[in-house]
């Protein structure tokens, strides 16, 4: 779907979705649970969709009532369960160790650069240690045999997401398992989000000199809220700050959260109204890469995005589709193999901005409209189902211009 997008105002009260990092792992917990568990304060896209999809697959009953998911955990899982991912890496990567430590086979399946996303050193993990896996890039992927053992090592470097998938499955081996993490850890708070997540569900998890220690079963713990998403805020923070005349409250942020992107508030604080360009290592932050570079155009002088290399792999090539978004609106930008150097005028000329199906280059190209002196027309607008379903929605009646106006439903 194309939208094109105009205004420079925004005002009013806009309310976050739910962290779709933190109800990911809040579904899986409450689905690996002794008894049933209320998820309250949800908000689904196509991401969390697929993950209630999956869990269902596997033998979960999960049901929705608007901000409500009730889970009824998985008590036979079901064998040679076909779990479609969508486009979600999130829920491919956790639930594939999910899977092998269950035992009852499953098919892994999903769409857009999903089967090109990297599994190893996970696959091979899981191939030592009791698993038979189809040959990776190609889809359905299938997990055969019971994950067994209790010490596991893996690189850190290379996705969270494993770590993550890899602690979520380690309460079902029936003993403590020590989990050793090697290498360069990228995406830490990603990993604290899950550990939380468990604890929350009476897992003992505790951090080691080189990795995690984990005991005990989940316990549910009846009643669960989740947390507002500070990465999705950060596209109003951001529009908040390079927008003049803007008066915007943004609500339901924890200011305490585990996760990572609430540093868009200090990284924001850290231009000095604007006059000061950035420098900012992504490593631990890669999802805020996009609405930074808008941020960084707004600011006059060279900003500079470094250790980015991880935003390759995403929805998209995430630093050519920020290179590609900016250049479209008449920015000047340039890009090695993990960074992006901008040089802010504090304005943007507009144009026409391939989404590249990717979330968050359709949010930022919407947000950068606030800088553009003509209007922005973002092909492949649709793509915020992934994660903001109803973000022009809330853009439009903040006061920007959404033609056709999208309610992100279709």
């Amino acid at each position: 779907m194309q939208v094109t997008v105009s205004g420079h105002t925004l005002t009013g009260c806009v309310a976050v979705p739910a962290s779709k990092s933190v109800v990911h792992r809040l579904l899986i917990c409450a689905a690996l649970s002794d008894k049933p568990t209320v998820l309250t304060d949800t908000t689904l896209s196509q991401d969390i969709t697929a993950t209630v999809d999956c869990l269902n697959a596997l033998g979960a009953e999960i049901c929705v009532d608007g901000d409500r998911i009730t889970v009824q955990p998985i008590t036979a899982p079901k064998d040679e369960a076909l779990l479609d991912c969508g486009e979600s890496g999130s829920t491919m990567r956790f639930l594939l160790p999910v899977a092998a430590a269950l035992g009852g086979g499953a098919a892994l399946t999903g769409r857009g650069r999903l089967p090109q996303r990297p599994l190893s050193p996970l696959y091979e993990l899981l191939c030592e240690n009791g698993c038979e896996l189809s040959p990776q890039g190609t889809f359905p992927l299938t997990v055969a045999g019971k994950l067994t053992g209790c010490r596991f090592t893996i690189d850190g470097g290379v996705s969270s997401q494993f770590i993550s998938g890899l602690l979520m499955a380690a309460p079902l081996l029936g003993q403590p398992v020590e989990l050793c993490v090697t290498g360069t850890v990228e995406s830490r708070p990603y990993m604290d989000l899950t550990v939380a997540a468990m604890r929350r569900f009476g897992v003992t998890v505790t951090e080691t000199e080189s990795g995690f220690a984990v005991s005990g079963r989940y316990r549910s713990p009846g009643t669960v809220a989740a947390e507002g998403d500070w990465s999705n805020a950060a596209f109003w923070l951001v529009a908040e700050a390079i927008l003049p005349k803007a008066s915007l409250t943004v609500t339901g942020l924890d200011e305490q959260s585990l996760q990572g992107d609430r540093a868009i508030k200090d990284l924001i604080e850290a231009t000095n109204g604007l006059q000061t360009p950035l420098t900012v290592d992504a490593a631990q932050i890669p999802d805020l890469v996009p609405i930074l570079a808008v941020l960084a155009a707004a600011i006059s002088g060279r900003s500079v995005i470094g250790n980015a290399r991880r935003l390759r792999i995403k929805e998209s090539d995430r630093l050519s589709s920020v290179h590609a978004m900016l250049t479209a609106l008449g920015g000047t930008v340039s890009m090695g193999d993990d960074f992006l150097v901008i040089e802010g005028t504090g304005k943007l000329r507009g144009g026409t901005v391939d989404a590249c199906n990717d979330h968050r280059i359709a949010m930022a190209a919407a947000v950068a409209a606030c800088l553009c002196e003509q209007p922005v027309v973002i092909e492949g607008a649709e793509a915020v189902r992934k994660s903001y379903p109803h973000f022009f929605a809330e853009f439009s009646k903040r006061g920007m211009s959404v033609c056709p106006p999208y309610s992100g439903e279709n």
